[in-house]
């Protein structure tokens, strides 16, 4: 029993340190087909997403969504020292440390575990002590090692909100250029309305740096992807998607926009949704309903061309199209319905005020708050 609780403590504690290392310390994606902590959100996520679905959309839906991504941080966090607390005590209990417990000459296995936790949490309470070499060494290290996990955990949580933080930033500013939720034709139309196309370029140019940073970020910690945006009609995947429906059209052929910008954007915009598929093991979604068919595609034209966007309509570009989207779109399609998100469309089917027009202070104080419009600028 000694020789296999010494043999499991040891694969605890290995365990438990390398999947905390590759998951704060290490700066890249891991490919071992088996960690801790993949294991541990196909075990919380699923059944909380399965709860998600049951639920009608709307606010309520999003907010119980919403809690996942900060609560199986602190969850995940949790299993770890907990894994290293009991894989201490097994490692204690099988090599026979013996240790002076107060008002008691026996040891039991749970004094040893209480011991690892007060030790591991540095207590330092003093009613259990070790006695021989063995086990003061082993008690030096866990406490080593727990005050080496708490400035792990103070120095993570700032770099996953300060990521958070920057992704959010980008999709704020994208509200007033793109609409809530965003839209290709919002981003075209804005833009040639005000006689700025080249306010297209710089989004796009813009934006391909935010899908770098994003790649970097959530390639690195993946959970921000769990991480939902301030407002319901919003996300990083939505934003990103509709920068990739601007380049296609784009590349398909805008009258008065040059796609040099646009292809250096879209490279890099699918780089990253093709990599995030990778991370969350989710194939690509080939079936499914189409985003634009034909019928939608000649309307979305003639919608653009009312605009003074002239979208290219020959054979060509319609097919140039069709296989720029089926290059990201399946794997959007695929994080989609693994997080639960929305897909853009590539114009919203009614219109909707954006989320800088509208205000909960409206609903409070009736009809007297103005409302903002478009005339207003």
């Amino acid at each position: 029993m000694r020789i296999a609780a010494t043999a499991i403590g040891i694969g605890m504690l290995a365990l438990v340190l390398l999947d905390a290392f590759e998951t704060i310390v290490l700066p890249r994606r891991v490919t071992r087909p088996f960690r801790l902590t993949t294991l541990f959100y196909r075990v919380t996520w699923r059944p909380w997403r399965l709860l998600a679905t049951v639920m009608p959309r709307g606010r309520r839906r999003e907010t119980f969504l919403s809690f996942f991504g900060p609560l199986s941080l602190l969850m995940l966090l949790a299993a770890w020292a907990l894994g290293l607390t009991l894989g201490f005590a097994l490692l204690q209990w099988g090599l026979g440390s013996h240790l002076a417990v107060t008002g008691r000459q026996s040891t039991t296995f749970w004094d040893v575990l209480y011991m690892s936790g007060s030790t591991f949490f540095t207590l330092g309470l003093g009613d259990v002590l070790p006695r021989t070499p063995g086990a003061k060494i082993l008690t030096i290290a866990e406490c080593a090692l727990g005050i080496g996990f708490l400035g792990l955990i103070i120095g993570y949580l700032p770099v996953i909100y300060t990521s958070f933080s920057e992704r959010e930033r980008s999709i704020a500013l994208l509200d007033a250029r793109a609409g809530s939720p965003p839209t290709a034709f919002e981003v075209l139309r804005r833009a040639f309305r005000t006689n700025n196309a080249q306010e297209v370029v710089s989004i796009l140019r813009e934006f391909e740096s935010w899908a770098a940073d994003i790649l970097e970020s959530h390639i690195s910690y993946p959970v921000l992807c769990l991480y939902r945006s301030q407002h319901d009609n919003q996300s990083w995947l939505a934003a990103l998607t509709t920068i990739l429906d601007v380049c296609s059209l784009v590349m398909a052929g805008v009258e008065g926009l040059p796609s040099a910008q646009a292809r250096l954007t879209f490279a890099m915009a699918r780089h990253t949704v093709v990599d995030l598929t990778q991370i969350y093991n989710t194939p690509p979604i080939l079936d499914g309903p189409d985003r634009l068919p034909p019928e939608k595609l000649a309307a979305f034209r003639k919608s653009l061309r009312e605009q003074g966007v002239v979208l290219k309509e020959d054979a060509e570009a319609s097919e140039k199209l069709m296989r720029l989207r089926a290059l990201y779109e399946p794997h959007a399609k695929a994080l989609a319905k693994s997080l639960v998100l929305t897909l853009p469309p590539f114009r919203a089917e009614k219109e909707r005020k954006d989320n800088w027009q509208t205000s909960a202070w409206k609903k409070i104080e009736g009809s007297g708050t103005m409302t903002i419009t478009e005339e207003h600028f």
